[in-house]
């Protein structure tokens, strides 16, 4: 089997080097235009939009772990007492880390 893969192997860049050195027809003028009108564009097509599915996700993780850790820490609350406050207080103001930033993006701003 591995003298196999390694015929394989060897065969599949030969072919490659082969085909890389081929002679290729470069594109005519007509062919390399933009098709069916228009003319170059001036800028990339991502900088005409702005991607806010990044802040958008972000606000959803902070939020939804806030909840799905909120619960468990109910039921250990009742038996540690104030240490389980203290660290429950610290892994809220860690995410109040990303609602703050998400807010200062304008996530809550509806357009």
């Amino acid at each position: 089997m591995l003298t196999i893969g390694i015929i394989f192997g060897w065969t599949a860049l030969a072919v490659a080097i082969v085909w890389a050195t081929l002679p290729r027809a470069s594109a005519t003028a007509p062919q390399a235009a933009p098709f069916l009108g228009g003319g170059k564009p001036d800028a990339h097509a991502w900088q005409r939009y702005h991607f806010r599915a990044y802040s958008m996700t972000l606000l959803f993780v902070a939020f939804e772990m806030e909840m799905m850790f909120m619960y468990p820490w109910a039921v250990v609350f009742v038996s540690e007492g104030i240490k389980a406050l203290a660290e429950m207080g610290m892994f809220l103001a860690i995410l109040s880390v990303g609602i703050l930033y998400g807010w200062r993006e304008g996530i809550f701003r509806w357009q």
